[in-house]
């Protein structure tokens, strides 16, 4: 067997993935994560955990490739293992073009805040910046209006929220001579609407909507900028359950085709094993 890890090192989440070269190409091997405050114990914690599930011996092991902001914290090898620093930014447009299948595309990392990369296979990635809008917003926002700061928690209290109690929406401006295309449902302004009686369910579906409506702009002026539609959305926070109606509403709206794929939170360790 020969195998190449990579390994996204974060603050409080460290992911890794396997590739195993054979005759008919790169196969992937399951990817998982830990969680852990310290990054060094999660690396080391996460690489015993996948090299056990899936048999796998340090003779096996060609590289570690490893990326991520808890990278920079890994100096030596591992366990003996050539171990490869590799850009974060790269990572990030290489794995989404790989779980997209796309040869080109704008990827949007949503993460604690969200960086947006410009990826044409076989070219070098380009980071285009981003915004620091992202999970951490909607944890922090949450813990303020709240008192809840456990992202499954929130997304579980949002599901019977109701937006109409937050938002100003297009509708409330007008009930005819709508924009061409624009839905009356189109938010206008994020909790520009909200009621005296606005339940906590309302405020954290306003807060998941506000995050998700403000990243998918920010990606959408960016794919315009090259005349893309294709945006490919990686990341821990594309999991939240209220992800996928609201990025293809936006779809709808704007022409777009944001794109959630299977593994979505793995895209940037998956870059990173398909680095060279």
């Amino acid at each position: 067997m020969s195998v190449v890890i990579g390994i996204d090192v974060g603050g409080s989440t460290t992911k890794i993935v396997g590739f195993e070269n054979t005759i008919g190409g790169k196969r992937l091997i399951n990817p998982l994560f830990v969680r852990a405050t310290d990054p060094i114990t999660a690396l080391y914690g996460a690489f015993g955990k996948f090299t056990d599930q899936n048999g796998i011996e340090l003779s096996d092991i060609d590289v570690v490739k490893v990326t991520g902001v808890g990278s920079s914290k890994i100096n030596k090898p591992i366990y003996g293992l050539t171990c490869e620093h590799v850009s974060e930014f790269d990572c990030i447009g290489l794995g989404g073009l790989y779980l997209s299948g796309l040869d080109e595309a704008i990827v949007a990392s949503l993460g604690t805040g969200t960086a947006l990369i410009h990826a044409r296979r076989g070219e070098k990635m380009e980071y285009l910046g981003g915004t620091g809008v992202g999970g951490g917003t909607l944890v922090g926002l949450a813990k303020r209006m709240l008192g809840m700061d456990d992202i499954q928690h929130i997304q579980e209290l949002a599901e019977t929220g109701d937006l109409d109690k937050i938002d100003w929406r297009i509708g409330n401006i007008s009930k005819k001579d709508l924009l061409p295309g624009a839905s009356d449902k189109m938010t206008a302004a994020n909790f520009g609407n909200i009621s005296d009686i606005a339940s906590k369910s309302d405020v954290a579906l306003g807060i998941i909507n506000m995050v998700f409506e403000t990243i998918g702009m920010v990606a959408m002026f960016a794919a315009r900028n090259y005349n893309l539609r294709d945006i490919v959305l990686t990341g821990n926070l594309t999991t939240l359950k209220r992800a996928p109606e609201i990025f293809t509403s936006l779809n709808a709206m704007f022409n777009l085709n944001f794109i959630i794929p299977e593994n979505s939170r793995f895209g940037t360790v998956i870059g990173a094993a398909l680095t060279k």
